[in-house]
């Protein structure tokens, strides 16, 4: 059972992220030389693609309806017993 909905939106948003962050990463440990300009667009173009996928997968959960409804609470059998 999941604890908390699915949310792909942070999920792109956050992979883009941790990609911007390995770029930089990379260029302070010498592995390879990154203008820095090149981080700019990834997280734009990142956080542009994690709203579109927010805003599509919003759109399909409205369309799909509510989730399925928590059980009624149990009742107590006895109800003139004082507590």
């Amino acid at each position: 059972m999941l604890r908390h909905e699915f949310q792909p939106g942070r999920l792109v948003a956050g992979a883009f992220l941790t990609l911007a962050g390995i770029v930089y990463v990379g260029d302070a440990g010498d592995a390879w030389e990154t203008p820095w300009f090149v981080v700019i667009p990834l997280v734009v173009g990142g956080l542009f693609l994690a709203g579109t996928v927010g805003l599509l997968s919003r759109g399909i959960r409205r369309r799909r309806g509510p989730g399925p409804t928590p059980a009624a609470p149990p009742t107590d059998p006895r109800p003139d017993v004082p507590r």
